[in-house]
């Protein structure tokens, strides 16, 4: 956790630059391009209590704002995150509250039952060695009949190599849950000129049945499941274009590769 807490600290900078956060400020009706693909399954927000977990720079926690939720509260680690994302929804005019915390303690730093939607953003769950652990989080926060909303990465783009050269797909990690993989990367997911001060990370790759097994034992009921070909960055180069509304899908056959999948559950009332 402390690896990874270093890398995303310095992630910031470039993040910021990469985000077009002014986008945001600039048009009050403007959704990230994540939150507005969830638009469809999410419903109407009004009148619930929201909390995103895992929210970065706050771009998606503030489009979560704009979907007419009564309270919104974003969670993460990264203390320059956080004043970034602070920053923006104050530009913007957005009522959210920013909590710095990993995601093991958000029970203790935001108490329990709170919230009416716990929402987790696209490549979060990656990031945490104990996909039960979350899942118990998550039912702790929810409100007896509160919902988790998850797009994430799927289990089986997670475990693909790196581009290779051949442009095969190629099982290289691990599909199931391990104790991590170490990797050292001096580039992040967007453009930036300077490699990163902290390269270093640690992933975790979670099966789809490991995560939905995790929340219903947390005491959640499933009640969507939904698998995309497509993922909001491009993981595998030359492999993958760019199929529009900053959605990245295979150039031949994608029909190869759940690239994301959508899942929801409850808690009864």
């Amino acid at each position: 956790m402390a690896v990874n807490l270093a890398n995303w600290n310095s992630r910031v900078a470039a993040h910021e630059q990469a985000y077009r956060l002014d986008e945001l400020r600039d048009d009050p009706l403007h959704l990230s391009e994540v939150v507005r693909f969830d638009v469809p399954r999410l419903g109407s927000l009004a009148g619930l209590d929201v909390v995103h977990l895992q929210c970065h720079i706050g771009t998606d926690t503030v489009s979560l704002a704009r979907l007419g939720a009564r309270s919104v509260t974003g969670l993460d680690f990264s203390a320059p995150a956080l004043e970034v994302a602070t920053q923006l929804a104050l530009d913007c005019g957005a009522q959210v509250e920013f909590v710095e915390s990993e995601l093991y303690g958000a029970v203790d730093a935001l108490g329990a039952g709170r919230f009416d939607l716990v929402y987790t953003g696209i490549g979060a769950l990656c990031w945490l060695p104990d996909i039960h652990r979350w899942a118990e989080v998550v039912a702790a926060l929810l409100r007896p009949g509160g919902r988790l909303f998850i797009r994430e990465g799927h289990p089986v783009l997670w475990s693909l190599a790196d581009p290779r050269p051949d442009g095969l797909l190629v099982i290289e990690y691990p599909y199931f849950e391990t104790e991590g993989v170490p990797f050292s990367d001096p580039v992040s997911y967007v453009e930036h000129d300077e490699p990163l001060a902290s390269p270093e990370i640690v992933h975790f790759n979670h099966g789809l049945a490991e995560v939905i097994t995790a929340v219903m034992d947390a005491g959640l009921a499933l009640t969507a499941i939904e698998e995309h070909r497509t993922v909001p960055w491009n993981p595998l180069g030359d492999a993958m274009h760019d199929v529009g509304a900053g959605e990245y899908g295979l150039r031949e056959a994608p029909e190869r590769l759940a690239a994301t999948y959508t899942l929801q559950a409850t808690k009864a009332p």
